[in-house]
């Protein structure tokens, strides 16, 4: 049916199953979705040696998670795949909206120019998966991708995790350290463990078509944009979103109601006349189709002794505003190089607490505009419906009205401002985009290459705006053990960050800043102990 090939992964038999010694294992992650790749490429940035075990051995099926959004393209950057993401993917940053026939108004997603990833990136999620699988590759030594692998069982204690693992040449036991969960929304970790998943359900269901089709309806467009409607003329008192993604394939989502038979509406000769309805005369083929429901909802805690959960088996959204993908990411980014530096000994176990505190955060946001967005589309009572309407109704002609369209408010990163592990902000002169606790903004620097890529990509580094490194007072050899990084004054840098400097995390969070002036290696080592959960090291500061 799609027009993706899956071509399976090849398999081995287990050192396990082949007589080896026993022994435990860094980290085992239950899972080889987009996620769990993730993980395991950070990781092994980081110098740690990871288990993947997946059920499947392919790439997932049908489109699924498609749109990208900058700063996950940034993380994807940082794990060495981001570029190629953006090569093979359609770029995109306008978004327009209608109400029936009417373009009531549009945006753009990154008005300012100068950075090296786009505002979002429409990508299939199986080109992910495998660009990361070829990742892995590159570390043969520390990721061992094991496909047919299923964990049946696990048994947690305070010094590890055991698993039970079944494969089709027979069962075996495996022990690890610490074990991260990224088996997706339905978790079969989190059923064995029988945690709650607390949130609300909607009974709204959608269907997503995929099609491939020669001609772009964005034909009168310059650029692929995203176009949502509510009540279009095409599908009566719904709603309907459509985006580009590459080879000529198109995402439609139509809402379909509460009381749709998905079984019947999956089929193909029931969406074929509807596709048509917005194609009119345009030739397509279908490539894939699904219909769902889907619920907001996040476990209670992420982090539970030494088994961790990341991405949907933490918390679910909508696809309304981009936020699944695109949050697992950012569960990625947020707990890897702390679980290496505990791994390695760098930092106390209970930094992982502030993984749960900083992404759990995350999650609430994401839940919360995922929650408002879907009810703005489908109200759930006459009241909610008629404020809905004549919100739409007033937008065209007054912007004040814009404002409270939602039609999923997009991916933007999740600001850990004021959070423990951020050395407090005194600065009154600095850039208000480089505040602790926030993403550190990508700029050009003067030899063609990009901030982002020219820092760490697993350790802490200083970032020097404008401030040259030989007047820091250090008498501790802390510059020799921590990554420096010097750029000039440039207008990007004063208008993105301001003359001083900047201890950057190893996801990119700026954990503390200083004005030019203020700066020496004891402020530097206190906010990187600080960051690293060194509380009783870090508490003069």
């Amino acid at each position: 049916m799609t027009k993706q090939h899956y071509q399976p992964f090849p398999t081995q038999t287990p050192p396990e199953l082949k007589g080896a010694p026993a022994r435990v294992y860094p980290v085992a992650i239950i899972g080889g979705g987009p996620i769990g790749l993730a993980a395991a490429v950070d990781l092994a940035q980081h110098g740690v040696e990871v288990i993947v075990l997946d059920q499947n051995n392919t790439v997932s099926v049908g489109s699924r998670a498609i749109c990208w959004a900058k700063r996950t393209l940034d993380i994807f950057d940082r794990l060495g795949v981001g570029e190629r993401m953006v090569r093979k993917g359609v770029t995109w940053q306008t978004g327009r909206l209608f109400h029936a026939q009417q373009e009531v108004f549009n945006f753009d997603l990154l008005p300012d120019t100068d950075y090296k990833m786009p505002a979002f990136v429409n990508l299939q999620q199986y080109h992910v998966e495998q660009y990361l699988v070829d990742r892995a590759g590159d570390f043969p030594d520390l990721i061992d991708l094991r496909f047919n692998n299923t964990v049946t069982d696990h048994v947690t204690s305070d010094t590890g995790v055991s698993l039970q693992i079944s494969t089709p040449e027979g069962d075996y036991s495996l022990q690890a350290e610490y074990v991260i969960a990224c088996d997706g929304a339905n978790s079969p970790t989190r059923k064995r463990m029988g945690l709650s998943f607390e949130g609300e359900s909607f009974e709204e269901r959608f269907l997503i078509a995929d099609i491939e089709m020669e001609d772009d309806p964005f034909a009168n467009a310059d650029n692929a944009e995203r176009w949502f409607w509510f009540k279009p003329p095409f599908h009566e008192g719904q709603s309907a979103l459509l985006h580009k993604q590459p080879d000529n394939i198109y995402r439609i989502d139509l809402q379909l109601g509460a009381d749709t038979n998905p079984e019947e509406e999956s089929r193909h000769e029931n969406v074929t006349p509807r596709i048509q309805q917005i194609m009119g005369d345009k030739s397509f083929q279908l490539d894939w189709v699904s219909v769902y429901r889907f619920r907001c909802a996040r476990l209670a805690q992420f982090v539970h002794g030494r088994l961790l959960f990341a991405g949907d088996s933490a918390h679910v959204v909508s696809p309304f505003g981009a936020r699944g993908g695109n949050g697992g990411t950012h569960d990625v980014d947020n707990l890897c190089w702390k679980l290496a530096a505990v791994i390695q000994g760098r930092a106390p176990a209970s930094l992982l607490d502030s993984y749960e505190q900083e992404r759990g955060h995350g999650a609430d946001e994401n839940i919360r505009h995922s929650a408002r967005a879907t009810r703005f589309m489908s109200p759930a009572n006459d009241m909610e419906r008629l404020f809905r309407d004549e919100i739409l109704s007033l937008a065209a002609d007054l912007p004040f009205a814009r404002a409270w369209i939602n039609s999923g408010r997009l991916s933007t990163p999740c600001s850990l401002i004021d959070m423990p592990l951020q050395t407090s902000d005194t600065s009154d002169t600095l850039a208000d985009d480089s505040r602790c606790g926030l993403v550190a903004p990508d700029l050009p620097l003067d030899n063609g290459d990009w901030l982002l890529a020219s820092l760490s990509r697993n350790s802490f580094t200083l970032l020097l705006v404008g401030v040259n490194q030989t007047s820091i007072i250090d008498s501790s050899n802390l510059l020799d053990a921590l990554p420096v990084v010097t750029i000039s004054l440039t207008e990007h840098a004063q208008r993105r960050y301001g003359r001083g400097a900047f201890l950057i995390r190893p996801d990119q969070h700026i954990a503390a800043r200083w004005e030019g002036t203020d700066l020496n290696a004891s402020l530097v080592r206190l906010a990187w102990d600080r960051a690293l959960g060194l509380a009783d090291k870090a508490h003069a500061a």
